[in-house]
Order: C-alpha cells, then structure tokens, then sequence
C-alpha cells in the first residue's frame, strides 16, 4: 500500500493514538464521510461529463437529414466489347 510496510504502519497508527487519544474514533468517522463524499462528488461529475458527451454525440448527427440526403453512388454499367480483341504489333 503506496510502498509503506507494516512497521510503518504500526509507527503512524502508534502516533495517531498519542496525538487524538480518545477523540480517534470520531476522526477516522469524520474521515471516512469526507473521502465518501469525495467519491460521490467525482462520481457524479464523471457521471454528468458521460452523459454530456453522450447527448452532443447524439444532437450533432440528425439521422433523418442524413437518411433523406442519402444518394448511393452509382458505378458506370458494364457494356461488352462487340468487336473481338485486336492483337497489338
């Protein structure tokens, strides 16, 4: 976890007992509800940026105006030689 071993750990836990005491539990409670606040604050703005994309995809195609405009190219029709070849000197 972000190259931090167990001693570490054990260090930092050690120094967050002796700075909040008593008050650790309402500290690690008011930090767990600001990061799941962050979440659903990024959740909804990916969400919101998503949806945006998906809508100015959807308005800059106007399918009827292409299905109507729509003319299929046409190849020139294959006519056969009425005369036979002709050997070239």
């Amino acid at each position: 976890m972000f190259g931090i071993g167990q001693p570490e750990l054990l260090i930092v836990g050690l120094v967050a007992l002796l700075l909040f005491g008593n008050k650790l539990p309402s500290v690690a409670r008011s930090f767990g509800k600001s990061l799941t606040e962050f979440k659903k604050g990024m959740s909804g703005v990916t969400d919101e940026f998503h949806s945006a994309m998906h809508d100015a995809d959807r308005a800059s195609i106007d399918y009827d105006r292409v299905r109507d405009d729509y003319n299929e190219p046409k190849a020139p029709k294959f006519v056969p030689p009425t005369s036979p070849p002709v050997e070239s000197p």
